[in-house]
């Protein structure tokens, strides 16, 4: 997406057309990459003012994320290899790649890649907020599960907090935060909580958290993290077939005043239209019956009217909190 060949600012702008005209989605969470920052900065950080004059336009303020661990772990600069057929987000890679991350000689380019991206949009109010690591203790997904080398979690431990940091020495005035994804209590002080979550709760200036659960799951989320007495937002949701949907999860978090993020907005290239499953039983001889993730047919017909008509309803009235 950000590099300069495959940067496409007109499919951008209808897409971020659709989510407010269609939705009334006033946020979108945005992956970076450092990989595409360390082959052309000036590059970079023009193309992504150019994306934040595009979603300003419609109203939306990005959540920008800059690191990420899930999926491939072998990322490389340049043209990408098409997506698995048939199978689920098969063309995501993780940012940093693995050996990468290993070596601590990387660190500088790490530093050098938050301070300049943060510091030169700090003062940016078309961003909403900095989410600095996606998921960062997953160990990597699908067929990528068992892959990670063994040096990763430690590296990650040591890094996380040091990435907080560069951040906030930037002095941005939007808030930074990592989310929560995985393991049985986030309460405060839960003997369950590993150290990277601990970080991600203490550094958090808005708490972020993933849920693709029954909405009984994420009304509990909702009451172990009320406790940190922060804003909260849910950055992903939306698994149809697992149970979460528009109809059931919406109109709770709209009740509790929870901000929504759902992973997946146009049908396309990176196939989350099919469930998590895929990775072992490919969807190449048949579609699902119901749609994983994603809201809008290529042509931005919404996948179900009703679903757009539950954001955009939910989007104009007061939340309950």
């Amino acid at each position: 997406m950000w590099q300069a060949e495959t940067f496409n600012p007109k499919e951008i702008d209808q897409e971020l057309g659709w989510a407010h005209a269609k939705f009334k989605m006033n946020t979108m969470r945005v992956y970076l990459h450092d990989l595409a920052y360390e082959q052309d900065p000036k590059g970079f950080k023009r193309r992504l003012d150019q994306f934040l004059d595009i979603a300003a336009r419609h109203g939306i303020r990005p959540i920008l994320v800059l690191f990420d661990s899930c999926w491939d772990p072998d990322p490389v600069i340049g043209p990408q290899h098409r997506p698995i057929p048939g199978v689920h987000n098969s063309g995501w890679v993780q940012s940093p790649g693995r050996r990468d991350l290993i070596d601590p000689a990387q660190d500088p380019g790490f530093r050098r890649y938050v301070e300049d991206v943060v510091g030169s949009f700090a003062k940016d109010k078309r961003i909403l907020l900095w989410d600095l690591w996606n998921e960062p203790d997953n160990s990597g997904g699908g067929s990528y599960n068992g892959e990670q080398l063994a040096q990763e979690t430690r590296r990650i431990e040591v890094l996380l907090p040091q990435v907080f940091a560069w951040a906030r020495a930037q002095q941005p005035v939007q808030p930074l935060s990592s989310a929560v994804w995985i393991g049985p209590d986030w309460s405060p002080g839960a003997p369950t909580l590993n150290s990277i979550q601990r970080t991600q709760l203490q550094e958090s200036d808005v708490i972020t958290f993933h849920n693709y659960d029954w909405p009984e799951s994420f009304e509990a989320r909702i009451t172990q993290l009320r406790r940190y007495g922060r804003p909260l937002i849910c950055s992903e949701w939306m698994a149809r077939s697992a149970g979460s949907t528009p109809d059931a999860i919406l109109p709770i978090a709209h009740r509790e005043n929870v901000g929504m993020v759902n992973w997946g907005l146009v049908k396309g290239a990176i196939q989350t239209n099919y469930p998590w499953d895929s990775w072992e039983r490919p969807y190449t001889l048949q579609q699902p019956v119901v749609w994983f993730h994603d809201l809008l047919q290529p042509d931005g017909t919404p996948y179900r009217q009703r679903e757009a008509e539950i954001f955009s309803r939910l989007s104009a009235e007061p939340a309950g909190r």
